[in-house]
């Protein structure tokens, strides 16, 4: 006697409905279906983990982080632009007259992407943490950052070091304002 037998004669129901109803819920396509809804939760429910966390703006400091990581990939073109056009090949990292005459233009060029290079680290750092407590400032912030960069590296690029101040010397607004974001956050994590 089979299982599904055995259940209808303990019940007293007719042999139809129960092999039926029994069969309806092992079926593969509701067994599939409740392993599809169970990895939906589970994946929901480590998302829901992050979205507690975050707040949903937390996106735009992402975003932001993002654009500037383009940003930084085309200073890099724009260094191998530069290495070509002034024939200063690996591994050198800045010019002297031997290397070329144009050696000033290139290393200003490199400069540029260099010291954009240094201040990432402290950028990424207090936006992502800033971000948490104040994410749209934080945002607004690095994009003004990001912007400021911009132009810091094509002043740099003139070959006159001066001209990268024009714009790009506010970009200090924006890393003490991203300070000021990050240092809420500790002071509110203490406090609570």
């Amino acid at each position: 006697m089979g299982q599904i037998d055995a259940i209808e004669s303990r019940r007293g129901a007719s042999n139809k409905s129960i092999k039926s109803i029994i069969k309806h819920f092992l079926s593969p396509q509701i067994l599939t279906n409740q392993k599809t809804e169970k990895k939906e939760k589970k994946k929901k429910s480590r998302m829901a983990g992050v979205e507690l966390l975050l707040p949903k703006e937390y996106g735009y400091v992402v975003l932001v982080l993002v654009l500037y990581g383009l940003v930084n990939v085309w200073m890099a073109l724009q260094v191998g632009k530069a290495r070509r056009k002034y024939k200063v090949m690996y591994p050198i990292m800045y010019a002297t007259a031997d290397d070329t005459k144009d050696y000033n233009l290139f290393n200003c060029v490199q400069r540029g992407h260099q010291n954009s290079l240094e201040m990432m680290p402290t950028f990424f750092l207090l936006t992502v943490l800033g971000g948490i407590r104040h994410p749209l400032v934080s945002a607004s912030l690095g994009l003004f950052y990001t912007f400021t960069r911009i132009f810091y590296f094509k002043g740099y690029s003139t070959g006159v070091p001066k001209n990268r101040l024009s714009i790009g010397k506010y970009n200090f607004i924006a890393i003490f304002g991203l300070m000021i974001c990050t240092i809420s956050l500790g002071v509110h994590l203490l406090r609570a």
